[in-house]
């Protein structure tokens, strides 16, 4: 269950890195290419699309801590990966206007890191509290590595392809697969901690 997470957790780096990095030159892209009002206000946009994402992340944040000590946190986690999925298929397949961007952002904003207090809560779960700094931290390692494939592909797509399609598309993929990851985990202590647990040491 521990690796299910680990695995997981590296999308959610690669959600957003590639979004919080190549967002704006996706939008100027797209805004070269608009006839829906885009073309004098993508730098704009941009700009308030990051805020809105900064902003709706706080109530994503809290608001899955909230929900994660009621229900099941895996359940929760592997929902809000296809919440991206549906999310980011929705931004690439509408047309680019100033609305349908900002309402994306609010929405990812929501989806946005309200993924870190279930992911380390069931590391808690798993472990216990002890040594919850050094496993978080291995979990939140694949998250980094994730941010740089994110990142880099989103680059590399631009500068060989002229668009941030096939990143976008690869970013749905892999939110469909974080999902399917997510949802075996078993959210109790893991065998060995359960029986120290059980015998006091």
């Amino acid at each position: 269950s521990y690796l299910l997470l680990v695995a997981g957790f590296f999308v959610c780096g690669f959600h957003v890195a590639f979004i919080t990095t190549h967002l704006p030159a996706h939008i100027a892209v797209a805004a070269g290419h608009s006839h829906g009002g885009m073309d004098t206000a993508g730098p704009a946009v941009a700009a308030w699309a990051l805020a809105f994402i900064g902003l709706f992340n706080i109530v994503g944040s809290y608001g899955s801590g909230v929900l994660g000590a009621r229900h099941s946190k895996r359940r929760l986690l592997a929902g809000i990966y296809l919440s991206r999925a549906v999310v980011i298929a929705l931004f690439i397949t509408l047309p680019p206007t100033p609305t349908v961007v900002l309402v994306f952002a609010a929405a990812m904003g929501v989806l946005w890191l309200s993924t870190v207090p279930l992911t380390s809560g069931l590391v808690a779960v798993m472990f216990g509290t002890r040594n919850l700094g050094t496993l978080f931290g291995i979990v939140f390692l694949s998250h980094q590595v994730g941010a740089f494939l994110g990142v880099w592909l989103g680059g590399l797509a631009i500068e060989q392809t002229g668009s941030f399609m096939p990143v976008w598309w690869a970013g749905i993929v892999l939110a469909f697969v974080a999902a399917g990851l997510h949802w075996p985990i078993v959210e109790r202590p893991a065998p060995s901690f359960a029986a120290r647990a059980q015998t006091g040491s």
